[in-house]
């Protein structure tokens, strides 16, 4: 998604001025850390999803299905934004039917954490207060319908876009282009509405977020069992504003990136550009199987196991249930 943070048509010479202008050895040295970097947290995600194939149980539960969503999705969202990323700092045009394709999906992956999120803060929700209906109202079949219905709603700004601009000027698909998501914007009314489903977008899950973070509090301070799962949970739900505020950054940094766009102080938009790319996309991205998986006492033994494995053998400490 930061690649979809630029400016227009209109913009587009002025990002390869800066572009060109900054080709130099501490660029590239930037360049370099940014993709080790994204390898790193790919491989991490990797691992901790071959650990949740591992075992039978990991892929029956709703929980751990949907967190093996979260891994594939932000290792994905990865892959794409590191390409798309590389692909603007090297002044690499590709065709605009590739370009909407690959921004498609960096847009979809990217909306999809958030939402990921929102429906495992439900699924803790419905476990520590309805335990008894957990198993009636959580299942296999509902986390893959809601796996469907993210990609969907998540989908859904872009699709249109994508569609009015076939419709309007098809032609232009086969044009090369320098690609980020404005190209694929025509007219003002995309935008409009590109601005309107973000706030929509961000405030219906932080609703959700909030919902059930004040009501497992509220469980975790009045039920007499349970309590350590219900604190757990309730910690786990508030990390989830962590990761949702890093979200909702990269639409106001984007706002701020477009703006140094139009100044001359191009050294200063590559610098907040670099730590945008950083901080927002790859750091909610390793920070996923950390949450989810290490603070996971069935999970943390395996993943331990699987990473010392190449030079020590150890078995892995606890019991699957």
């Amino acid at each position: 998604m930061a690649m979809t943070n630029h400016s227009g048509e209109g913009s587009s010479p002025v990002h390869q001025q800066i572009f060109i202008g900054e080709k130099n050895e501490r660029q590239v040295s930037k360049h370099v850390v940014t993709v080790l970097l994204a390898l790193v947290f790919i491989f991490v995600n990797s691992l901790m999803f071959h650990t949740l194939l591992s075992k039978p149980v990991f892929r029956e539960l709703p929980r751990y299905i949907l967190f093996a969503h979260m891994l594939c999705n932000d290792s994905v969202q990865l892959m794409l934004s590191m390409s798309l990323y590389l692909m603007i700092v090297s002044l690499q045009q590709i065709p605009k039917a590739l370009c909407a394709l690959l921004v498609l999906l960096a847009s979809t992956t990217f909306y999809n954490a958030a939402l990921n999120l929102a429906v495992m803060s439900l699924e803790r929700y419905v476990a520590i207060c309805f335990p008894l209906r957990h198993s009636q109202m959580v299942s296999q079949k509902s986390a893959s319908i809601s796996i469907g219905l993210i990609w969907i709603f998540s989908s859904i700004n872009l699709v249109i876009d994508i569609v009015y601009s076939l419709i309007i000027n098809p032609v232009s698909f086969k044009d090369s282009i320098h690609c980020f998501r404005e190209r694929i914007i025509i007219s003002r009314w995309q935008v409009d509405m590109f601005e309107g489903f973000n706030i929509f977008f961000f405030v219906t899950v932080t609703g959700i977020l909030i919902f059930t973070y004040v009501n497992v509090v509220v469980v975790a301070r009045s039920a007499s069992t349970e309590k350590d799962s219900a604190k757990k949970a309730h910690k786990t739900i508030l990390l989830h504003f962590g990761q949702l505020v890093l979200c909702v950054n990269s639409f106001i940094f984007g706002t701020i990136e477009r703006a140094l766009a139009m100044t001359s102080s191009s050294r200063l938009f590559m610098d907040l550009r670099y730590l945008n790319f950083l901080f927002v996309l790859l750091l909610p991205r390793c920070l996923s199987p950390l949450i989810y998986g290490l603070r996971d006492d069935a999970v943390r033994p395996l993943f331990v196991y699987y990473v010392r494995c190449g030079y020590q053998k150890v078995k892995p400490a606890g019991t699957m249930h």
